[in-house]
Order: C-alpha cells, then structure tokens, then sequence
C-alpha cells in the first residue's frame, strides 16, 4: 500500500519551533515533508537554515505573483536553496507561468489555484463574477498549458481539478473536525484523499500542542 503523502506547514520564524517540528514529526507510516511559507522565508535566519536543511522533502510556499520579468528573477535568486517544490500564483497569467517554469529546473512549480481562505462571497467582493468552481476549473486549465508540475487547490475541488490536470494535487485546508480557523473549503485528511488529493498541507492540527500525539492521530484517522 502506497503511504500517504503530508506536507507539515512550517509557520512561525522560531528556528527552535522548526527543529521541534521536524524532530517530532519523523515516522515511518506517512511521507512528509516540510512547508515553509511567508512567515519563516523573510525571518532574519530562515533562508540559512534552508540552505543547510539536509535530506527532507522541501516546499517553499513563496506563492510568486508578479509580471513574467520578476517572476523569472525571484526563481533564479531562490535557486540555491534546492526547493522540492515552489509556489507560483495562476493569476500571475499564461505567460508568467511559462516564463517561470521554463527557469524552475529541478525544482516543481506548483500554480496556486483560489486561497483556500476565500469562498464565492470572498470573490464577489475582489470582483469575480464566476463561482468558486469555475475560477478553479480556469486555473487548473492554465496550469495544464504552461506545463506546471503540480496544484495547489482546496480538498473541495480535487476532482474538479482531476478533470484537467493530471499531475499532482497538492491540499490545504485540511481539519480533523469543524474547527477551520480562518480557512473557508476545508475536508478531513481522510475526505481529501477520497476526493483524490497527492499531498495534503497540515499546519496548525499538526504543530500545535503535542507534535507528536497529533501526528499518531491523522495516522489513526487515516487507518479508519
């Protein structure tokens, strides 16, 4: 049986945190691997302790959004750091995500379908006028001609997504109960990969509290 696959979401700027992290999230009956987001890559040390982060699953959740000039360039300038996997915005356009892709080399581009945060009312005040499905639909489509590696989406849309785009689908907004914080399309781990889901995105469940009681937990939630 294939093991499951879970990114843990490295959220604080606390390097000690991190090691914590990282130390009590080891087992042998899930991957995993580590997420780092906003927070942790613009702390004073957080590039360092990437550079020296040695033999894990590395993501590095910059979620790019900028003309195909500087998206180009943010990518070169990240190079070093040997990401498994990079976020970029498909908002960014065809043409910034081509650009970016064609410059990603070993590492996957990931394109950032909707935030997870957001739901129609959400979209209707930016300005969409389209539901929350159909923007996905659009940006899954997107993802597909600029040859991306994989997607970023909500458990929600898994199987929308599925429809056209046929690499890996990579889930947040992932909850053990009702508790959704500020998250807004949310499903169990156990829903999200019923719906199809590669790799789900765990922060808070995960590394808040007991680190390890709670990874013994999402195992015995998934054994259900």
């Amino acid at each position: 049986m294939k093991k499951h696959k879970v990114f843990i979401a490295c959220d604080t700027t606390k390097i000690s945190q991190i090691k914590k992290i990282i130390k009590n999230t080891k087992n042998n009956k899930i991957n995993i691997g580590y997420k780092f987001g906003l927070e942790f890559l613009n702390s004073k040390n957080g590039r360092k302790f990437i550079s020296n982060l040695k033999n894990q699953i590395t993501f590095g959740d910059y979620k790019i959004s900028d003309i195909p000039n500087t998206c180009v360039a943010t990518i070169k300038a990240i190079k070093d750091l040997n990401f498994n996997y990079i976020t970029i915005h498909t908002s960014c356009g065809l043409d910034a995500l081509k650009a970016a892709k064609r410059v990603a080399g070993r590492s996957k581009l990931i394109g950032v379908t909707t935030l997870t945060s957001l739901n129609n009312k959400s979209l209707k005040e930016i300005g969409y006028s389209d539901i929350v499905n159909k923007i996905v639909l659009k940006q899954a489509i997107l993802a597909r001609k600029a040859n991306l590696d994989a997607i970023v989406c909500s458990p929600k849309e898994v199987k929308i997504v599925k429809k056209v785009f046929k690499k890996e689908i990579i889930t947040p907004g992932i909850r053990f109960n009702s508790n959704s914080n500020d998250q807004k399309r949310v499903l169990t781990p156990q829903q999200a990969y019923k719906n199809g889901s590669d790799w789900l995105v765990i922060g808070r469940p995960i590394t808040r509290g007991n680190i390890k009681k709670n990874i013994e937990k999402l195992v015995d939630h998934l054994n259900q």
